[in-house]
Formats: structure tokens, C-alpha cells, sequence
């Protein structure tokens, strides 16, 4: 649920940068000169199930299923184990929210695909509504009637007519069949419907409130508010007065009584909590994207059980330091940005979306003075000061930027997707103008020698290398299949990851000539329909050692590759 402001410029993007995605190159048909002996390779950080996790739901046997939009996956987990298996994989599986009708329909929202399916007892699949405007949080009432809402993309809320769900005609109207209750509502993210009284309940994410909506007049009623970014909202079974409200921004869980409008803090976790869910018994149990966790909360001491956990949730870009011979990896892991020790792999946090920015890091760089995040998904660049870790600035209203590097006078130069362009920008962000157009499909950048910058095309498979004094540019290679994350080594040599071959290629700038150092790496996330390949891009940095650390989009984990022994 909390993933949808991640998508906001989803459309921009598709609109002016999808159609260079239709095909890629293929390989060169040049030889490629393999290493003596390729890097040794291990993972650094184990990875986890997920890709980042959101809805949660029990059906009526008590079985836990959970959802990811990243991975389009819904899963199954086995709540006292941690055990964990697909039950619908990519790309209908997608899932913010989760559902279960009486009848055991289970229902769920494909966000990045405009959708909303439903699974049948018999498993039949559905779909149920299309061409929605992020379809967020969803629930059935008593009677077995289903309402959506938008969030992020859209803000409104549906009913979906399901009689006439398994009918032809259906899938041709725009948009399913769909009853608008009400709009403008502020974010209306996870909510449940009171078997009692027939009113919805849950929070508006805009707004830091929960509220009842009446659902067939629209009108809404505030029930409680003071939160800071108020994600999910469901009742107690075993009291049925109390509903409990997660809250993203503070990692706070809470319970307001609707009797008395009580509000009490249950529980304090990390930020970046996303949904809640009661089995029969009462039991409580929470889900956090930043953590790719599943936690089981006691209502009365407040203390957490995980179920299950990730260390990294979504590694994207990579970038790496060394101080007084220690190396660190720093991580743009999608819901936060984190540092991870290149010796013993121990994790720390640095920033968490939610918590201490609303950036979902995608890009990372290491400036002289700043580390630099960049999102496409929410269209903002930040700098990180690197000595506090404190976020010192937020700068907005770029085309989709997928990546930037930092200046010794502070000036950035940030690559975007919508619009093709290498755009300078002053130190203090008031200042931009463009360096170099049609890039086609640029992902990552790498800092090259004097004014050089080294950026890969995705879409024309190549490594080009432009002059940011000059705006001089020229092709250092091409033929790569799916070139992304890059970096650039103590000799100059510029390093790939050619995710289309799952493998890490070197390259010499002076010639192009292309050396694999590492194969068979659980690399290229499957992107979903229409979107970019590289939604994911998986980094690259190379350490002073000389040894390579990679990011699994896959398994969640990072690799560290060691170079042979001369």
C-alpha cells in the first residue's frame, strides 16, 4: 500500500521513455576475450523473500498470504515456521492488498497494472476491473460486495460490480464496472469494513487521519487523527470496537476505540510499516516494506516477533568507500538508503523512506562533500551529507531521474528517463541546463577521468562517454544486452553489469574491448508490463581493492567478487 507515491511518474516515463524499451540490441557478434579465470564470487548479504511486502491477509484457514508489487508475486507463509512459497507469480500475482471474501474469493490489486483480479475457492482467476488509476487497498463487506480505492495515481473509491464478472462483455468495458463512492478523499490507503455496522474504516495517508466512510452516500467521518503518515487499518476480531491503526512514518501501531475515540499507542517499531492483519485467534501481525518483514505484535506488552525478514529489501545502485582500509558498500535499497560492511556484510541504516525521506532511492553516488540519491519513481534527487548522514537537500521537478554524480564545486549532473537529457545543475539547485540529449534509456552513471562521464543506454545496449565541459560525446561500446549498473576502476578499466547476459563484463574505454570477470549472476528483475527493464537496475562499484560488488535484484542480496590471484 505505502509503495503507490513510488509510482507517481510512472506514466511521464512510459509516455516519453517506453517506447525505447520496445527492443534491445542484441549482442555483439564481435569476440569477446574471456578472463583467464573469472572473479571469485559469494554473497556478501543472503538474500530474502519478497520485493518489498505490502498487503497481508488471512483466509479462513488461518493462512497467511502477502503481497508485493515489485515482485509480483502474492506468497504464502507459514506464520510459526517463516516458511515461504508462491502462490501466483509475475506478473497477475502483483499485489499491494489482499482480500478474502466468506466465501473464500480472494481479491487483490495489480498497481502498476491498473487492475483488479479475483481468485475463486475453485482458482479461477478474474479480472475484475482495468484501467483504474493505482488501485491501492481493497475489501470485501459481509454480503460479499468489493470496493477499491485509488491512491497516489488516482484518489477515489469504487465499487466493483462482481455479478456479471465471469461475462465477455465485462473485460471490454474501460474500467470493469465500477460504482464511484467518492473522491478527492486525501489517500485512502488499507482499510476494512465493519462487519456491524456496514461503514468503512481506514486512513488517509494525506491527511494523518483514520476515518469512516459511509459507503453508499460517501460521506466521510473523522475517527481519529495525529498520525504521520497513516498506512493500514483493521479491526480486532476478538474486539471488534478497536481498531488498529499501523503507522508508516513513525513505525507507531495504535488502537482507537469507536466507542469511546480512545487513542492508544500499541506498539513502537522502525518506519516504513505498510499493512496489518488478525488471524482467528486475534494475534496481530504487521508488515514492513523497508524490511521485507512480517512481524507478530503483542497487543498487550507491544513487543515484536519476526516471522519473517530480509536484510536488504530491493538492493538497486551501488556505491562504494574506503576508509583507512575499510570498505563500504552504500546502498540505494529502494525504501532506505544503507551502508553495508564490505568485510563481515553487517548492515546499517542510514535513511528510511517514510521515516527520514519520502525519496525512494534508486540512484546512488558518492560526491565529494554529499551522497547522492536519485528516484524516477518519486522524480526528486537528494543529498545525503556524508559525514552526518543527515539529508541536507531535496530537489524536484526532474524528467525522471535515474542517476547523478556530484561535482567537486558541488554541481550535479543528473541523467533522466522521461526526457532523454544530461542535465547540470548548480550546487544550490536553482540553476539547469542541458549537457546532452537522446540519451536512449539511460540508467546508470560513472565518473570518468577530468570532465568525462561514462552513462548506459539500455535501450541502444551501449556505454557512452560525454565530455560534461563540452557536451562532446561518443560511443565507448556497444552490443551489450541490457547494460546497467557501471563503475569505474583505480586503472580507468569501466565495469557492467550486462544483465541480459547475467554477467559483469570489464571494458576498456580506449577501445571498447570487452572482458567477462563474472557469469551466472541472479541478476535482471522481470519488470512488469509496459514498464522499463531496468526498473530495478542492478549496481555495480568497484572498491580501491579491486574487489566488485554487485546487487542481486533477484534474491534481495549483494555479491562481492574478489579478482583472481595473479
Amino acid at each position: 500500500m505505502g509503495l503507490g507515491r513510488l509510482f507517481s511518474v510512472a506514466a511521464l516515463v512510459l509516455a516519453t521513455a517506453g517506447g525505447a524499451f520496445a527492443q534491445q540490441p542484441a549482442p555483439s557478434a564481435a569476440p569477446v576475450a574471456p578472463a583467464p579465470k573469472e572473479y571469485s564470487q559469494q554473497f556478501l548479504v543472503s538474500g530474502s523473500w519478497f520485493h518489498g511486502i505490502h498487503g497481508i491477509a488471512f483466509n479462513k484457514d488461518d493462512q497467511l498470504f502477502a503481497g508485493s508489487v515489485i515482485g509480483q508475486t502474492i506468497y504464502r507463509v507459514q506464520i510459526d515456521s517463516g516458511e515461504v512459497d508462491t502462490v501466483i507469480g509475475a506478473p497477475t500475482g502483483m499485489a499491494d492488498d489482499i482480500a478474502f471474501a466468506d466465501d473464500g474469493t480472494m481479491a487483490w490489486t495489480a498497481f502498476l497494472l491498473g487492475k483488479v483480479y479475483i481468485r475463486k475457492p475453485s482458482g479461477k482467476t478474474i479480472e475484475v476491473a482495468n484501467g483504474l488509476s493505482g488501485p491501492n487497498s481493497l475489501a470485501f463487506s459481509k454480503d460479499g460486495r468489493l470496493f477499491v480505492s485509488e491512491v497516489f495515481l488516482g484518489d477515489a473509491l469504487y465499487e466493483i460490480d462482481l455479478k456479471n464478472a465471469d461475462k465477455p462483455e465485462f473485460k471490454s468495458a474501460p474500467r470493469g464496472e465500477l460504482r464511484k463512492i467518492a473522491e478527492k478523499l486525501g489517500g485512502l490507503n488499507g482499510f476494512e469494513i465493519h462487519r456491524a455496522d456496514g461503514f468503512l474504516y481506514g486512513p488517509l495517508w494525506f491527511k494523518g487521519q483514520a476515518v469512516k466512510v459511509n459507503l453508499e452516500t460517501g460521506a466521510v467521518e473523522v475517527v481519529a487523527d495525529g498520525f504521520r503518515t497513516p498506512a493500514a487499518a483493521n479491526f480486532d476480531p476478538q474486539n471488534p470496537d478497536n481498531l488498529y491503526v499501523v503507522d508508516s512514518g513513525t513505525g507507531a501501531v495504535w488502537s482507537v476505540s469507536l466507542t469511546s475515540k480512545a487513542k492508544k499507542l500499541v506498539a513502537s517499531l522502525k518506519p516504513g510499516l505498510d499493512n496489518l492483519a488478525f488471524d482467528s485467534r486475534g494475534r496481530l501481525f504487521v508488515t514492513s516494506m523497508t524490511d521485507n518483514g512480517i512481524y507478530l505484535v503483542d497487543k498487550q506488552t507491544g513487543s515484536a516477533k519476526t516471522v519473517v525478514e530480509g536484510k536488504l529489501a530491493i538492493p538497486s545502485d551501488l556505491a562504494v568507500t574506503t576508509d583507512n582500509g575499510k570498505e563500504t558498500v552504500h546502498v540505494a535499497d529502494l525504501f532506505s538508503y544503507r551502508t553495508v560492511d564490505g568485510q563481515s556484510g553487517a548492515v546499517s541504516d542510514v535513511l528510511r523512506v517514510h521515516g527520514d525521506t519520502h525519496n525512494y532511492p534508486i540512484g546512488i553516488s558518492i560526491g565529494p562533500k554529499n551522497v547522492i540519491l536519485s528516484s524516477w519513481f518519486s522524480n526528486s534527487v537528494e543529498k545525503v551529507d556524508r559525514k552526518t548522514g543527515k539529508l541536507v537537500a531535496t530537489l524536484a521537478d526532474f524528467a525522471a531521474p535515474v542517476d547523478a554524480i556530484e561535482a567537486s564545486d558541488g554541481t550535479l549532473y543528473v541523467a533522466e528517463l522521461a526526457s532523454g537529457n544530461l542535465v547540470k545543475v548548480s550546487a544550490d539547485g536553482k540553476q539547469r541546463s542541458t549537457i546532452a540529449k537522446d540519451l536512449r534509456g539511460p540508467v546508470a552513471m560513472a565518473q570518468g577521468p577530468g570532465n568525462l562521464v561514462y552513462i548506459t543506454e539500455i535501450a541502444a545496449g551501449a556505454v557512452s562517454q560525454i565530455d560534461v565541459a563540452s557536451g562532446a560525446r561518443k560511443v565507448v561500446v556497444d552490443g551489450l544486452a541490457g547494460p546497467e549498473g557501471i563503475d569505474v576502476g583505480a586503472d580507468g578499466k569501466i565495469f557492467v553489469a550486462e544483465v541480459g547476459q547475467k554477467r559483469v563484463v570489464m571494458i576498456d574505454p580506449a577501445n571498447g574491448a570487452k572482458t567477462v570477470i563474472a557469469s551466472n549472476l541472479d541478476i535482471g528483475l522481470s519488470p512488469f508490463p509496459g514498464g522499463p527493464p531496468a526498473l530495478v537496475p542492478t549496481g555495480v562499484a568497484v572498491a580501491k581493492s579491486g574487489a566488485i560488488y554487485v546487487s542481486s535484484d533477484i534474491r534481495n542480496a549483494l555479491y562481492k567478487l574478489t579478482p583472481p590471484t595473479p
